[in-house]
């Protein structure tokens, strides 16, 4: 079984909240390439919404009042990108001899190589 036969998570809920997901086994189909545009514009938002908040943050005498809203944004951005990045989690497709959870064998990182 391909990655792609799976279900992909949508960077979108339905109308209830709830998660939306695709089936289809064309990776390049329409709805994966309008999901793909999705998550890139999200990523992007959440991108300049994090410079606005680091300046929001940075002001000493910032009121209450501003910070409401950027919370709101930021809890709304951090959203949307733990969403693509479980959906992107999902379609990786593990090479033979790389070990899952659990498993001593597999190769392993320092933290140092994460930066």
């Amino acid at each position: 079984m391909t990655a792609y036969e799976e279900l992909r998570l949508l960077p979108w809920s339905g109308p209830d909240g709830k998660p939306c997901f695709l089936s289809t086994d064309e990776p390049d189909g329409h709805l994966s390439r309008v999901a793909d545009n999705v998550e890139a514009i999200q990523l992007g938002m959440a991108a300049e919404l994090l410079e606005r908040a680091t300046d929001v943050f940075a002001d000493e005498d910032v009121a209450l009042e501003q910070l409401r809203p950027v919370a709101s944004d930021l809890t709304r951005a951090l959203r949307d990108v733990l969403r693509v990045a479980v959906s992107r989690g999902q379609r990786l497709q593990i090479p033979d001899g790389v070990a899952l959870d659990g498993d001593e064998d597999g190769p392993r990182l320092p933290a140092a190589a994460f930066g």
